[in-house]
């Protein structure tokens, strides 16, 4: 069994290199009370975020449109290497009783990935949690601040901050986007 776990800790040792790993099950944060999905449509850009593999690039943000009451089209764009790369997904609420907690699938063969909402006021900010759960040995958490604008206060970010810690979910490794010079490429 030791071996086994540690060829499976070997084989995805490199997928979750750029992530942020820790040891045991998910955590399970309070989410926005009251989420209506309505207002929070419309289009998100990354303001600070904990580093992930699948996103390098810079000016990253995401247009969320509603398609049913519980189904949304997630397209999310970033400027790499001098290009803007797309990818479309699909979002879904996946408990009616919890709006705030959404799955998004960016592929038909992968399932949702949790995005969860911990806290935002709709025209400003908005708190995005997600993690992965191996073998329930550990888990890599996502996090995300997001603003309507390319910046946020000082203070807004560093409440975000607070507001994650408070949650159990270590965001001493978050760094901040790079939302430079966006307007004058896309």
């Amino acid at each position: 069994m030791r071996m086994f776990s540690a060829s499976i800790f070997v084989l995805i040792l490199p997928i979750i290199r750029a992530q942020v790993p820790h040891w045991g099950p998910c955590p399970e944060p309070e989410v926005q009370p009251a989420f209506t999905l309505k207002q929070f449509m419309g289009r998100w850009f990354e303001i600070a975020k904990l580093p992930a593999q699948f996103e390098k690039g810079r000016c990253i943000e995401t247009n969320f449109t509603l398609t049913t009451d519980n189904s949304i089209r997630v397209v999310s764009s970033e400027i790499l290497k001098g290009e803007v790369r797309k990818i479309e997904g699909t979002g879904v609420i996946e408990d009616p009783k919890n709006p705030a907690k959404l799955g998004i699938s960016y592929s038909y063969v992968l399932p949702y990935s949790p995005y969860w909402i911990l806290s935002t006021d709709y025209v400003n900010f908005a708190l995005v949690y997600s993690c992965t759960d191996v073998l329930r040995l550990f888990h890599v958490d996502f996090a995300w601040i997001l603003g309507r604008t390319r910046s946020l206060p000082d203070a807004t970010v560093e409440k975000a901050r607070e507001t994650f810690a408070n949650n159990n979910i270590d965001v001493t490794r978050m760094i901040p986007s790079r939302q430079q010079g966006c307007d004058k490429t896309l």
